[in-house]
């Protein structure tokens, strides 16, 4: 029986390929993956030669009958991703769903993911964490997702692209406060690997006076059990919800939920800031 093979590849560092991943790799009768030029430097690296298929965000719907007909073949096929485990924040969910409702094999071959180096050697507590990716670009989907991390207890880990990492800085410093602690890892197992600790607030005067690169992963410490919000906290959260287009009705729920504080308080003085910039304005 033919078997779609899930193979977790290096996130930097050749010698962290395993030697079953490098045993699989090259004797697939086909090997999926995002970039196939990014893949193919990758193979040859590893002293492999394979048949290589394109499968990306773009084109994993279209590829499924493809990979599906390969197996019918009796041939073994390979998904692998850029870095790391496939089907984590990259293609891979679809197909592996499809060819589950066939009588193939579904088996995955262990190893680097990103999201966990960083959690371990973060420092910060990883008995329970969750994971949300890359956060939306914007909109009211990010506010919410922003707003749900502020409440979340456990540790979140998060992937960010090194053109947005500053603006992300900024939303969760908004929203979550400046205590917060965070761990900021970029470029790891490569020449280039770093590891930055603080709080929210040393992230965001730390980063902004450099020019991020490489592909950056953020773990973020759990809100506390003892919600403490300071006057100037609370004034920041409902200046960033008023700024975004919501209500003071709606503002004061939010920020009432985020930091524990009365609510008759916190709406007075969201009307108050509310009057104030239709003053200005």
């Amino acid at each position: 029986m033919s078997r779609l093979v899930l193979v977790a590849t290096p996130i930097g560092n050749m010698s962290d390929a395993s030697p079953r991943a490098i045993k699989e790799l090259t004797a697939a009768g086909l090997v999926c993956c995002e970039d196939t030029r990014r893949t193919g430097v990758m193979l040859k690296n590893l002293g492999i030669d394979a048949t290589l298929m394109r499968v990306d965000e773009h084109t994993e719907h279209a590829s499924i009958p493809r990979v599906i007909d390969a197996l019918d073949e009796g041939r073994d096929v390979c998904l692998v991703t850029d870095a790391g485990t496939p089907g984590i924040s990259d293609p891979g969910e679809r197909l592996v769903r499809a060819v589950s409702l066939t009588s193939h094999v579904v088996t995955a071959v262990p190893g680097p993911a990103a999201l966990v180096m960083a959690l371990v050697i973060s420092g910060l507590p990883s008995g329970r964490f969750v994971f949300d990716g890359f956060l939306p670009r914007g909109g009211p989907e990010r506010q919410r997702s922003i707003a749900d991390l502020a409440r979340e207890r456990r540790t979140t880990v998060l992937y960010e692209a090194p053109h947005r990492l500053n603006r992300t800085l900024d939303d969760l410093f908004v929203t979550l406060g400046g205590q917060r602690r965070i761990v900021v890892t970029r470029e790891m197992t490569k020449i280039h690997e770093e590891v930055w600790r603080g709080t929210l607030a040393d992230a965001v005067t730390h980063f902004a006076g450099i020019e991020p690169k490489g592909e950056f992963v953020l773990v973020v410490d759990g809100a506390s059990d003892e919600p403490a919000a300071s006057a100037d906290d609370i004034d920041r959260m409902l200046l960033a919800e008023l700024a975004a287009g919501v209500s003071v009705r709606d503002a004061t729920s939010v920020v009432t939920e985020l930091t524990g504080a009365s609510k008759k308080v916190v709406y007075n003085r969201a009307l108050e800031l509310s009057e104030s910039d239709d003053n200005r304005t």
